[in-house]
């Protein structure tokens, strides 16, 4: 069995510099920005563009943060490493288990996504059958060698990098034209402004969007995950945070700018995907259903991601003593079948979801709002992580070379956002609930740890 382990850590160390690059761009791009747009742009209007600058200014930050500790100590593997020696076991332990519901939460979001784009194409289809035959997809595509993982998700985030500056290309096209403004250029772009005023909603519509737009940010922690287990994470974990600001700028900024200024962002439909919309609202139906077919494959990669990454990660608590020991199981290619199946068996949950809500993006706002709250915690580990770092190992703080910029004013100000994006969805009647079962969840875990603290005293 010790040779499996080392086996394991030794294909994630086989990631290289185009892997990691490929991954944390495709991880910049996911439903969030694909499916939730729309909900943002109706609350916000034009100031949508501010909220997801200021919302990837801070995890650019705590990117920085990220990198900083990692590089200090190239023996970390995870953010429950990381909290674990920092600030002690049971951040560990709590850490650990909150990323691993993130990431399953986050699956379910976009196999609830999936089941959207697909009615696109066939809006009669039973709601079970799409998250049936995705799961089952995914699962035997997981199920496969390890090393295939990171050439699937460069593959993928390849079209979805192509899919995002073809939009941006075509929309400054349309824009030129006239396409869909009479009046022109000038008249597109001014509905950027929507006549001089970026918030038409006021000052609740600005910070309603925070609701939503967090979540289209979340996975971007996985640039650190990836690069830690990349053959030269000094070179590729560096290069990968720092082209952050560029990313945002070409495909979050880019993108809903050209969606704004080729549809008035008051006609954008908060049900569905604005970038579906865009190509169907302007008569070119066939485009539509390519982009459709695009998102759907961003969709199917985030959710592909989520599985390996809680896999993986249920795979590791086992072998901590923090979950069962039938998840230490790995199949004949080196992969956790037993923590595959307990984790595809979870998304099925989607189903249920689909069939109790009003509508599919009610039920992708509900999860994806937990799913929020429990990314933004492991983030504050991250920023509480770091500070803990510069108190307990100031000589390595000195000594490294890539640094969080700010510091501590810098983290401390981070946790200060964090504390009103939390307070922002308790503002809607589909995001407070989520909010309000945070506390329950850190009971649970809370209850869980004292029962295997006292286990682990007693063996």
């Amino acid at each position: 069995m010790a040779e499996q382990i080392a086996q394991d850590h030794q294909l994630q160390r086989r990631l290289t510099n185009r892997h990691v690059q490929l991954i944390a761009i495709g991880g910049a791009i996911g439903t969030g920005l694909f499916m939730g747009s729309g909900k943002t742009i109706s609350l916000a209007g034009p100031g949508v563009l501010l909220v997801y600058a200021i919302i990837g200014g801070v995890l650019f930050l705590v990117m920085r943060a990220l990198g900083e500790v990692l590089l200090s100590n190239l023996e970390y593997k995870s953010f429950a490493d990381v909290a674990h020696d920092l600030i002690g076991p049971w951040a560990g332990f709590f850490t650990g288990w909150t990323y691993y519901v993130c990431w399953l939460v986050t699956a379910i979001a976009e196999v609830i996504a999936i089941t959207e784009y697909v009615s696109f194409w066939w809006p009669d289809l039973p709601l079970w059958v799409a998250p049936t035959a995705t799961v089952a997809l995914l699962l035997g595509l997981n199920l496969t060698t390890v090393q295939a993982f990171g050439e699937i998700e460069f593959w993928f985030s390849i079209i979805k990098i192509v899919a995002i500056i073809a939009l941006v290309v075509i929309g400054i096209v349309m824009v030129a034209v006239g396409f869909h403004s009479p009046g022109g250029v000038q008249a597109s772009v001014a509905n950027l402004w929507n006549g001089g005023d970026l918030f038409p909603n006021g000052f609740h519509g600005f910070v309603g969007a925070f609701q939503i737009a967090v979540f289209a940010f979340v996975g971007t922690e996985l640039i650190g995950t990836a690069a830690a287990e990349a053959k030269d994470p000094e070179v590729t974990l560096p290069k990968a945070i720092n082209a952050i600001p560029v990313r945002i700028l070409i495909f979050y900024l880019g993108a809903l700018a050209a969606i704004m200024a080729v549809t008035p962002w008051w006609e954008v439909s908060s049900e569905t995907s604005p970038f579906v919309s865009m190509f169907a609202l302007a008569g070119l139906g066939v485009a539509a259903g390519a982009v459709n077919f695009v998102v759907l494959t961003a969709a199917a990669s985030s959710a592909n991601s989520g599985i390996y990454s809680t896999s993986r990660m249920l795979f590791g608590l086992s072998w901590a003593e923090h979950a069962p020991r039938v998840f230490r199981g790995l199949t004949a290619r080196s992969v956790p079948g037993p923590a595959l199946l307990m984790t595809c068996g979870a998304l099925l949950t989607s189903i249920p979801l689909l069939y109790v809500s009003p509508s599919i993006m009610t039920a992708f706002v509900a999860v994806t709002t937990m799913a929020s709250v429990l990314f933004i915690l492991v983030w504050c580990v991250i920023i509480v992580s770091y500070l803990r770092f510069r108190s307990l190992r100031p000589e390595l703080h000195e000594a490294g070379a890539f640094r969080l910029p700010g510091g501590r004013v810098a983290a401390w100000g981070t946790l200060a956002f964090f504390a009103f994006v939390t307070w922002t969805l308790t503002l809607a009647d589909d995001t407070r609930l989520a909010v309000l079962l945070t506390p329950l969840w850190l009971v649970i875990l809370g209850v869980a740890w004292w029962v295997h603290s006292r286990r682990g005293a007693r063996s």
